[in-house]
């Protein structure tokens, strides 16, 4: 078979990529066409996403790829896939208008939503009927917010589009939305992998606006015409749902082989800890956990967790920066490893962790309240972040044993957090576990070998993860058996109690 070429569009919370992919027999080789910055900003006292300045930079994508070597190569691709985050959306009218800016998922908007839905309908019935784990970033939970503020853009959309679907609404005028992206609204009955429709009812929400559900894999049609002509790429080449969310994608190219002995963290701006499944497990342990079934490449079920991730910090070097002390994260992460061990923990799930803005205060706060001497200087800081981030990777590993039966005995860490090399040997010493760190553009790897399935020249997710192996090297970390993590893991189990 010929080398065949597919260019990805990966969008992560705090910048994106296009990834030109060029798979030549068992072989996979990346070119990055395009890096962007994916900025938030506020409006009327709400946080939205910047659609317009998103849409031009996939079409910035698209029109580098189309130039290389004369436009030969934009010509020839095999197909474009596009993923993002999770939860956030874009409404659509009747005649095909965009309903105003998609809102970002950290807006406040949402403050007791949750409550709220359970008083209507019970905490219990939500999770029979969804499977997903109770946060008020939910879809459920944004569109509950419009409803009881009675949005006009809500009162007047004909069709809901989460993001990825939303980019392949402006690249091909279709409108359907990919199994796994759906997954994450808690809107989606992953039993039957079909709109929750009931349960929407009960709340009042309206269901009908939410589109056709497809396989992750699907073609969602041809680029339009005139976006083909306004990037320089022929009009024939096909949109191709990938594995939509992002860590879909990155799971997807998780290079594990043989056993099911594994679990994966993809490591990014929030870090998400699971393993994969053939079905859901929504039992009575797996609410109480607060885990998640979320849907994955090949009809597969994520059972997860969600972790705040390196979003603490980004945000403690943000902070840092507009006190004058402008630090890349190397040199964070070099100040960390430098910094005193075992200052303090803290649990990532503490809510204000979730809203932008002076993390170092928020984490001295959660110290005062826990009684604990807060860390003080930014290796500290940061320090307490990475550890604190170990730590809760080994209580969320032992939740997925629990709920799993499984003895999960390699964790596979992909994604960008892979460049973090202290935080991979904390995970290893945290969990006592084995680590596989690699590769770093898992999810732009699992988006483009998913195209290469959905026009056959891949043909199974066990053959996608094969090249993988074959394509990308990966480092090995093992549990250095330091006694002292033990004793803050139950240090960090006290202070997180009930929480």
């Amino acid at each position: 078979m010929a080398a065949l070429d597919f260019l990805a569009f990966d969008l992560g919370a705090e910048s994106g990529r296009a990834l030109l992919g060029t798979l030549d027999q068992s072989r996979l080789t990346l070119e990055v066409k395009h890096r962007f910055a994916n900025p938030t900003g506020r409006i009327n006292g709400h946080l939205h996403w910047n659609l317009m300045g998103q849409w031009e930079d996939l079409k910035i994508g698209v029109r580098n790829t189309a130039s290389a070597s004369g436009g030969a190569r934009g010509r020839n691709l095999a197909g474009i896939g596009v993923d993002t985050w999770g939860v956030d959306f874009g409404l659509i009218s009747q005649t095909g208008e965009i309903l105003g800016n998609p809102y970002h998922y950290r807006d406040t908007r949402t403050d007791g939503m949750i409550e709220l839905a359970c008083q209507r309908v019970g905490r219990e019935r939500i999770f029979q009927d969804t499977g997903i784990q109770f946060m008020q970033l939910n879809t459920l939970f944004q569109v509950l917010a419009m409803h009881e503020a009675g949005s006009h853009a809500l009162g007047a959309a004909d069709t809901l589009l989460f993001m990825p679907d939303l980019f392949n609404y402006l690249f091909t005028g279709q409108r359907r939305s990919e199994f796994s992206i759906a997954s994450t609204s808690q809107m989606l009955n992953p039993r039957h992998r079909t709109w929750a429709s009931d349960l929407l009812e009960e709340l009042g929400l309206p269901g009908h606006i939410l589109p056709p559900i497809v396989s992750s894999g699907s073609v969602i049609g041809t680029i339009r015409a005139d976006v083909a002509e306004e990037c320089g790429i022929a009009a024939d080449v096909p949109i191709i749902a990938p594995g939509c969310h992002d860590t879909a994608s990155a799971v997807a190219a998780v290079p594990a082989e043989g056993s099911d002995n594994w679990c994966y963290i993809s490591s990014g701006t929030w870090s998400l800890m699971g393993v994969e499944l053939t079905a859901p497990i929504i039992d009575e342990k797996t609410l109480r956990y607060n885990y998640t079934n979320e849907g994955g490449v090949g009809g597969r079920i994520r059972l997860l967790k969600n972790i705040m991730g390196l979003w603490l910090v980004q945000e403690c070097r943000r902070e840092f920066a507009g006190g004058g002390h402008d630090h890349d994260y190397a040199e964070l992460t070099t100040m960390a490893g430098d910094a005193e061990a075992f200052v303090a923990a803290i649990d990532p799930d503490y809510p204000p962790f979730l809203t932008p803005g002076d993390m170092p205060g928020k984490i001295e706060r959660f110290c005062r309240e826990t009684g604990q001497s807060a860390p003080t200087t930014p290796g500290s800081i940061i320090r307490t972040c990475l550890e604190s981030l170990a730590l809760t990777y080994r209580r969320t590993l032992d939740g997925l044993e629990d709920i799993t039966g499984r003895q999960l005995e390699v964790i596979h860490i992909v994604g960008g957090g892979t460049q973090n090399e202290l935080l991979n040997q904390m995970t290893a010493d945290a969990c006592g576990r084995s680590v596989i760190a690699g590769p770093v553009e898992a999810t732009g790897i699992g988006n483009l070998l998913v195209q290469a399935m959905a026009i056959g020249a891949v043909k199974s997710l066990d053959e996608l993860r094969g090249i993988v192996r074959n394509s990308f090297e990966v480092k090995r970390y093992s549990p250095s058996g330091d006694a002292r993590w033990t004793r803050a893991y139950e240090r960090y189990r006290e202070l997180t109690a009930g929480r």
